[in-house]
């Protein structure tokens, strides 16, 4: 009987030593980090990273967190410089710094996130989106993402969060602006319609005063062709000083005939032959 109750004396020994050498170690994950919470001297000011560490069971608790980078959606609806109304979304990739998980457990608990990225966030987007119009939230948008970046990440620094990335992820405008964006491409295109419209109309004014001018120059060229046909025959019929009979058209009177042509209407030659 005495020995039965050494072996259960010695099996809860053993028993007890397991359990306290269990909750003397802890285990931290990769992509995490571990702050110490001792009951006597408080929060330890030394974080602990991945792999097995040692600890004081019963008094010291450790506290996980996630530092890899995680994404969280900010929304706002805020005025632009010019009084447009715009609904604006933020993505924001963020993580903790790891040697300073101490001082956020002490100044912002486990739930840093929901404290310190929404309204830091908000606060910056609509700070930022008042100093531009509502058109160039569109055109400037590249310059408007690099400010909110820029003071987002300042902000942060002051609560010990790095921001991997900062990205506008949507942004809608107001009916009113919407209408009198659709209003302006509009007009814009009647005005480009107006302008081919008088485009055209000058590339006919002009085809016309050309075909005019062809015209008249056939014209001018058909008159010359019948004066010098009319002057030919007519010197055809001329007598002949050297004989009483009807003359066949001399070659003298030919070359008279083109040279005066020639010099009325600039005609170089007559490729036909005239008939007498």
């Amino acid at each position: 009987m005495s020995v039965l109750i050494r072996l259960a004396q010695a099996s809860a020994g053993l028993g007890l030593a397991g359990f306290i050498a269990s909750e003397s170690i802890f285990d931290v994950d990769g992509g995490h980090g571990v702050v110490l919470f001792d009951k006597l001297r408080g929060v330890i000011q030394k974080p602990y990273g991945q792999g097995t560490h040692l600890m004081i069971p019963f008094i010291q608790t450790p506290i996980d967190y996630e530092i890899r980078t995680r994404h969280r959606t900010i929304s706002t609806h805020t005025g632009t410089k010019d009084l447009q109304m715009i609904n604006i979304s933020l993505r924001v990739l963020s993580r903790p710094v790891f040697e300073k998980l101490p001082s956020i457990y002490q100044k912002l608990g486990t739930d840093y996130e929901f404290r310190v990225l929404p309204s830091i966030g908000n606060e910056v987007l609509k700070a930022v989106v008042a100093q531009y119009n509502a058109d160039q939230l569109l055109t400037m948008r590249e310059q408007v993402s690099r400010d909110i970046r820029d003071q987002l990440e300042a902000r942060a620094a002051d609560f010990d969060l790095v921001l991997d990335d900062v990205s506008i992820t949507h942004l809608t405008f107001g009916s009113e602006f919407t209408r009198a964006i659709e209003a302006k491409q509009v007009k814009q295109q009647e005005a480009e319609k107006a302008k081919f419209e008088v485009m055209r109309a000058e590339h006919e004014k002009d085809a016309a005063i050309i075909i005019a001018e062809g015209e008249a120059e056939a014209a001018k060229l058909v008159r010359c062709v019948v004066c010098c046909l009319s002057f030919a025959r007519l010197c055809c019929t001329l007598p002949c000083l050297c004989c009483t009979r009807r003359p066949r058209g001399s070659l003298a009177a030919r070359s008279l005939c083109f040279a005066w042509a020639n010099d009325r209407y600039k005609i170089k030659s007559l490729h036909t032959e005239i008939p007498c």
